[in-house]
């Protein structure tokens, strides 16, 4: 019983990382907050499917078709598509109708569907096209360049291009890093003092609410209850 995942980071200032897994006996996953949203592409039992998953605002158990593949677009924070807003997407999805292993439809159009390795030529595409865009004031925030408008302007753009505030964003960040950091043996304390934890039960509280799993199953995991995709930034 396994989740086989595999990713890789990406050059384009739109994508945060690529990734494709494969399921074998295993019907449910839990799956991890993040505050990115993906494109999603699966195929099971020959049918070919496609969505966009918003942000998820909290970890929560989620189904796992038997012998299926999978291949998604994580999205850079600040990349939206302007058809489809973020802040409406959150903890939630919009199936994108008529995808086969060759197409889908997206903005009223039909797209080549992208692969693994060529993700960021699609990409490029559609931002030519004007179907995604990336909020320049969000992306200098984000790169500790403190752009010129005011808080409140920067708070609803911020809410607008992620759906989520930054407070949220930078707790599912920590946490997402605090599970990565005991999965690779870092002891509790360490990860509490690197990643400015007040206590253990803080940090407790923290993996509950966006990992779904303690500290424990974090350091000896369970291939029947995989996690999504988490990796080391």
């Amino acid at each position: 019983m396994t989740l086989e995942v595999e990713s890789r980071p990406s050059d384009s200032p739109y994508i945060e990382r690529v990734w494709r897994s494969r399921s074998h006996a295993v019907d449910r996953m839990s799956s991890v907050a993040t505050p990115y949203w993906d494109l999603v592409f699966w195929e099971h039992r020959g049918q070919v499917h496609a969505s966009v998953q918003g942000p998820e605002s909290r970890a929560s158990l989620a189904p796992v078709p038997e012998e299926a593949t999978f291949f998604g677009i994580v999205f850079s924070l600040g990349s939206s598509m302007p058809h489809l807003p973020v802040r409406d997407l959150v903890d939630g999805s919009v199936v994108l109708p008529g995808a086969t292993r060759r197409s889908l439809w997206l903005k009223g159009s039909t797209w080549c569907r992208p692969g693994y390795g060529n993700a960021e030529d699609f990409v490029r595409r559609l931002v030519r096209e004007g179907v995604v865009e990336r909020d320049p004031v969000v992306a200098a925030a984000l790169d500790d360049r403190p752009p010129d408008v005011s808080d409140r302007t920067l708070q609803r753009r911020f809410a607008a291009a992620t759906g989520l505030t930054r407070t949220t964003i930078r707790q599912i960040e920590r946490a997402r890093r605090a599970a990565v950091l005991i999965g690779e043996g870092v002891p509790v304390q360490g990860v509490i003092d690197r990643l400015g934890y007040f206590d253990q039960p803080h940090l407790a509280r923290s993996l509950a609410r966006y990992i779904g799993r303690t500290a424990t199953q974090l350091g000896d995991p369970d291939p029947a209850r995989p996690l999504s995709l988490l990796y080391k930034t």
